[in-house]
């Protein structure tokens, strides 16, 4: 009852224009968003923290209406340590594909935070939600899979607002983690999230800070009116 209340309340007074020390702290989440692996603390996130972050992430947009999200909450050790080995083998794999120095740079690179983190947190997406003829899927049918997406955004700002770090786990054999976590065949796995409080959060992103890559300007990737025509 008191999460309809507060959806009720808030979307009253979604009404007026947020105030400037709302809207910063919108830019402040988004800004200060990281891809967590490292500095997990051994806090556990209460039921209610949790609770509010999967109503946010319930609360993305969706083609059509179709909601076509599930969320797999995990927090045994064993069921970790078994996604664990699956990241060993494929991104000991995924190593392989890189020449010196990259691929020392790439073992290099914590990519993961599976067993330090609180809880893991699997996103898929049910393709089949909704029934054969979704509202405004018809000619992108792969708008079911960008709306998961936007959930799981929602659910990665609103725990940077509750001081929790997320981290994608994006190398992962998904058919593997699907008879891991006894997910049907139908189902689409979008995301494997390891959740925790952090020590601290980093001020650049890790790839940027390790030298993998830079944030290109944005400037670079604005086109007016048609492509190639910039400022």
């Amino acid at each position: 009852m008191m999460d309809e209340e507060r959806e009720q309340r808030l979307a009253l007074e979604g009404r007026a224009q947020f105030s400037s020390v709302e809207r910063e702290a919108v830019y402040r989440a988004i800004f200060e968003r990281r891809d967590v692996r490292r500095n997990f603390l051994p806090m556990p996130i209460a039921d209610e923290v949790l609770a509010r972050l999967l109503n946010a992430a319930h609360h993305a947009g969706s083609v059509g209406f179709m909601q076509p999200w599930d969320f797999v909450v995990v927090r045994g050790a064993e069921t970790k340590r078994a996604v664990k080995r699956l990241f060993q083998h494929t991104n000991e794999a995924a190593s392989r594909r890189y020449k010196k120095p990259r691929a020392e740079l790439y073992r290099s690179l914590k990519l993961e935070g599976i067993e330090e983190s609180t809880i893991n947190l699997c996103v898929t997406c049910t393709r089949q939600r909704g029934g054969p003829h979704v509202l405004g899927r018809s000619t992108v049918r792969d708008t079911d899979l960008y709306s998961t997406c936007c959930a799981i955004q929602n659910l990665w700002l609103a725990a940077r607002a509750e001081g929790i770090g997320v981290g994608w786990v994006s190398i992962l054999n998904h058919a593997a983690l699907k008879r891991v976590l006894g997910i049907p065949k139908p189902v689409k796995v979008l995301a494997y999230l390891c959740l925790g409080y952090v020590s601290e959060f980093a001020v650049r992103p890790d790839l940027e800070t390790a030298g993998w890559r830079a944030r290109l300007p944005v400037r670079e990737l604005v086109h007016y009116e048609t492509w190639g025509n910039r400022l």
